[in-house]
């Protein structure tokens, strides 16, 4: 929706009538939830339908289909309608954005321009005299049109054919350092890089991998925690694409026998974006891998991150003591990071000295005092830790406990007055308990120190224009091992479909699947008695805690998610 005003009802819907009016004929909301939308304006000062999407009252394509239908003009869903190219290509990418108009077909010798504000008529003549075509607008929410620019705005040239006039230019594939270094500087190179991390972050991707082989470079893109591939490109670009990124970089564009790291900071789409690339010597070249740092997820609440009630209310409890050891595991990529810095957030006060020792430090967070490890020169976790307790600290937030030492420290630190938050890979809560005691620190030092553990998962999240339900059966309801009290309950689940809004993937965005475990007086008697880690997860089954397998079964049952994207995820 337009922050200028809903849409079309900035324009010629709000000559005939008002919006409230228009969403009770059209039975939309009720009388209440529109006195309910409406105090809920007058607190916050927004705009009426804004408000009505914000609390979940109505979908903007509901909302703007209504508005479309008062004035008489068409409503389209571009996430369900099929964009023809060739009018897309018509109108230029800066225009398009500046007016948020996308042609999407012809009708008649007419031009049909999907607009989010068809009452704009200095549009309606510039796309006119741009394009020579009479025009036929339709409606379209500002959303699904943004999306469309993104895909189908025209480019100076599309990502095949820069990587093709790369590859002519080019010539043959050389190794030699000086011709290399003038490839790196060639416009069709410099251009080509750019175009991939440009498409990388409209697409939302956290990752991208640019991956030699034998006779060509494969390109992908990891997307919502899945990789998709891109393009495979000619193998003579490899030498000027792979150079170009390490000059970006700042690494040694001569060294290929060993990996490199670096960070590339660059501002794409008009926001600021944070790039970190390891190489790794393959035996067709370097293979590179672009982590892209998305700055706005450390700004996320906890809440939105997946935390349901019966999972947040004891994690809450253990991060608002003044001291003890709060841990999150999981595998490598499972948003363990994204929940501590989250925390942080929560936490995070001018009465507070909070110092993070992290490897690498991803995310720079204002009024906190971050310190990056240097393994070369000596600074590693464990000795960063020791000079952090010089500095009278109050939060401590260690990014990975790796070995016995660290370990140590963190839980003496836990003992004395500090508040300890870090991260450990193990694949459930139950079994952090016993890998600390693994790395030789002693299980009445864990016992005592220890607080809370989250043990948590990433699942892709339904997308929610295109998600599909249907009626389980009773053998698939028991396969999924739904708890018994809730299979009579389960009316439907859903399962993904597919549409332009995600891709044809039938996902969209990620939630958080958790498992948390405090550590009451029971379990830290058995943690002292170093008892398993299936006697520990079964008591604290007993005492109420949610697994993993629940979790993601419930968000399943939401809606939210589906079985087999839970079965993905969860062993």
């Amino acid at each position: 929706m337009s922050p200028r005003g809903d849409t079309a009802e900035a324009g010629a819907v709000k000559r005939i009538k008002d919006l409230a009016d228009v969403l009770l004929e059209e039975g939309l909301i009720t009388q209440e939830q529109l006195q309910l939308a409406q105090s809920e304006q007058e607190r916050k000062g927004r705009s009426l339908g804004r408000v009505l999407i914000e609390l979940g009252l109505v979908k903007e394509t509901d909302l703007v289909a209504a508005l479309a239908r008062q004035v008489g003009l068409e409503f389209v869903d571009l996430t369900a309608h099929s964009i023809d190219p060739s009018a897309a290509s018509l109108l230029s990418d800066q225009v398009a954005r500046r007016y948020r108009a996308l042609p999407i077909g012809f009708e008649d010798s007419r031009l049909v321009v999907a607009m989010s504000d068809p009452s704009n008529v200095f549009a309606l003549d510039d796309i006119r005299t741009i394009t020579g075509l009479e025009v036929k607008p339709v409606v379209a929410t500002a959303a699904d049109i943004d999306a469309a620019i993104r895909k189908y705005g025209q480019f100076d040239q599309s990502v095949e054919d820069v990587a093709s006039e790369a590859a002519t230019a080019a010539g043959g594939q050389t190794t030699d350092l000086d011709e290399i270094e003038a490839a790196i500087e060639d416009a069709p190179i410099v251009k080509l890089v750019n175009l991939l991390i440009t498409q990388a972050v409209a697409d939302r991707a956290s990752d991208i991998h640019i991956e030699p082989a034998e006779k060509d470079i494969r390109i992908r893109y990891r997307i919502d925690g899945v990789l998709h591939e891109v393009m495979r490109s000619p193998k003579n670009i490899q030498a000027g694409l792979i150079s170009r990124l390490k000059v970006m970089a700042d690494i040694n564009i001569a060294e290929r026998r060993i990996p490199q790291d670096g960070r590339i900071g660059l501002v794409v789409g008009g926001r600021a974006v944070d790039l970190r690339l390891a190489t790794l010597p393959t035996v067709y070249g370097e293979k590179i891998v672009i982590r892209i740092l998305d700055k706005t997820s450390v700004l996320l609440r906890l809440e939105d991150l997946g935390f349901s009630d019966e999972a947040y209310t004891p994690f809450e409890k253990g991060f608002r003591k003044p001291y003890g050891t709060v841990l999150v595991t999981g595998p490598t990529g499972s948003g363990k990071s994204t929940t501590l810095y989250a925390t942080l957030n929560i936490i995070n006060s001018v009465d507070r000295n909070i110092i993070t020792v992290e490897d690498p430090v991803e995310y720079r967070l204002p009024g906190i005092n971050q310190i990056q490890v240097n393994n070369k020169a000596g600074l590693t976790f464990a000795s960063a830790l020791r000079s952090i307790l010089r500095a009278d600290p109050d939060v401590v937030l260690i990014g990975e406990i790796r070995d016995r030492e660290t370990a140590l420290i963190a839980m003496e630190a836990a003992l004395t007055g500090h508040l300890v938050l870090s991260t450990l890979h193990t694949n459930d809560a139950a079994s952090a308990i016993t890998r600390l005691v693994e790395m030789e620190v002693e299980s009445y030092l864990v016992a005592s120190a220890l607080d809370c553990v989250v043990a948590q998962r990433l699942a892709r999240r339904l997308c929610d224009h295109c998600k599909e339900a249907y009626k389980p059966s009773k053998a698939e309801l028991e396969e999924a091992r739904f708890p018994e009290k809730v299979r009579g309950q389960i009316k439907e689940l859903f399962r993904p479909s597919g549409c332009n809004r995600c891709g044809r993937t039938g996902f969209r965005g990620r939630m958080g699947i958790y498992e948390v475990m405090p550590i009451t007086e029971e379990i830290e008697r058995l943690t002292a008695e170093a008892k398993s880690s299936e006697d520990i997860n079964r008591l604290a089954i007993e005492q109420g805690m949610i697994t993993l397998r629940e979790d993601g079964l419930d968000k399943a049952r939401l809606g939210l998610t589906s079985v087999d994207e839970i079965f993905r995820v969860v062993v």
